[in-house]
């Protein structure tokens, strides 16, 4: 299989790696990470000129149609900075779940394309294991509308988002995949309490209490109960970009790693001549290759269609929680005591992995969903 990049491609990927170069030196996030909204609105309008919000949206809607290639070479490049700003989230998962929407996708695409809202998913509950059909927030009938109840957690951008996707149940039981509904609410309607938090990794998200919000029919994204196969698909396509930006964090890690054992002197010589230390940083890199070919096959998947699709997204998330934790661990202890603190890189890569890793269900998870896949 040929893997080289178009000139768009190659141009979108080299664009994407100078930008991070250039406006993301690590003191630079750091700081970023201590102050909300946890990243930088200017880097945000800097990345709506530049195009790169609009690259996975239709043409018809204003976008630049890029497919799950462009994504993942995005995706890539942010990881290797391990940019604040809330790609994902915003453009991969709110932004995605607009589009599909016929209902909703005029009026805020554009606005997304242009840099000029903050949206977030708030789909996932204290209990729901990571399953999405998995709900105990309610959408019930109430006049000529709905009245919305329940809590989620962990809503990646919830801190600093404008609008809100929520699913819920509004018909059917607790597992049923018909009866989900999605709908559209103001982070700032009455009934809607936000309390941010930030993570290990230095992203802040929120925890939401709904109660009795008042939610009008032309709020749904798609006909009530029916919201479950957009959702699905939404996320799958979002795993996928976060195990692209999960590969970039971790090619940054080996490289730091590799770089600093060839420095660092023991005993008169460089760390890096030791046996031992060798050994380990073959096992980083092959642990690299591994996540590398999945990530391939797994995007030839999605933009062919293969019927593999599911299955090879599925194996590519269990690789990119064995590699990092292996990564991500050999690059902290090869560089001692420091590889822990806040002033150097290698820790706060480590612990992007690990939130990566349990986004939308860690390695245990989908390996148990890979299997049942596979009987």
């Amino acid at each position: 299989m040929n893997f080289d990049l178009s000139d768009d491609d190659a141009a979108l990927q080299d664009s994407v790696a100078r930008w991070v170069q250039q406006r993301y030196p690590f003191e630079r996030r750091y700081k970023l990470a201590q102050q909300s909204p946890g990243f930088s609105p200017e880097h945000w309008k800097e990345m709506a000129q530049l195009g790169w919000l609009a690259l996975p949206f239709d043409e018809a809607l204003g976008g630049l149609g890029g497919g799950p290639l462009a994504t993942m070479l995005m995706m890539e490049q942010l990881g290797k900075g391990l940019v604040l700003e809330p790609y994902l989230p915003n453009v991969l998962l709110f932004g995605a779940l607009m589009q599909r929407s016929a209902r909703l996708r005029d009026t805020w695409v554009p606005k997304l394309i242009e840099g000029g809202v903050q949206g977030a998913l708030a789909w996932q509950e204290r209990h729901g294991h990571h399953e999405l059909a998995d709900l105990q927030t309610t959408l019930r009938p109430a006049g000529d509308g709905f009245v919305l109840d329940g809590e989620k957690v962990l809503v990646f951008n919830g801190a600093a988002a404008e609008q809100l996707v929520v699913s819920a149940r509004s018909s059917g039981g607790r597992f049923d995949e018909a009866g989900v509904s999605l709908v559209c609410i103001d982070a700032t309607a009455p009934g809607v309490e936000r309390a941010p938090l930030q993570l290990m990794d230095g992203q802040w998200v929120a925890r939401l209490q709904l109660r009795g919000v008042q939610v009008k029919a032309g709020q749904l994204l798609f006909a009530p109960g029916e919201g479950f196969a957009p959702l699905q698909q939404t996320v799958q396509d979002a795993m996928r970009a976060l195990c692209a930006e999960a590969f970039g964090v971790m090619q940054m890690l080996q490289a730091t790693t590799l770089e600093y054992v060839k420095t660092r002197k023991q005993f008169g010589v460089p760390i890096g001549s030791f046996q031992a230390l060798q050994h380990r940083l073959v096992d980083m890199y092959a642990a690299l290759e591994q996540t590398r070919a999945l990530l391939y096959r797994a995007v030839c998947s999605a933009d062919e269609g293969h019927a593999d699709a599911q299955r090879d997204l599925l194996a590519l998330k269990v690789m990119v929680g064995k590699a990092g934790r292996l990564i991500g661990g050999e690059a902290v202890q090869m560089h001692g005591g420091m590889g822990i603190t806040d002033e150097l890189v290698v820790g706060h890569g480590m612990k992007r992995l690990r939130v990566i890793d349990s986004s939308f269900g860690n390695a245990d998870v989908q390996r148990a969903r890979f299997a049942a896949l596979a009987a």
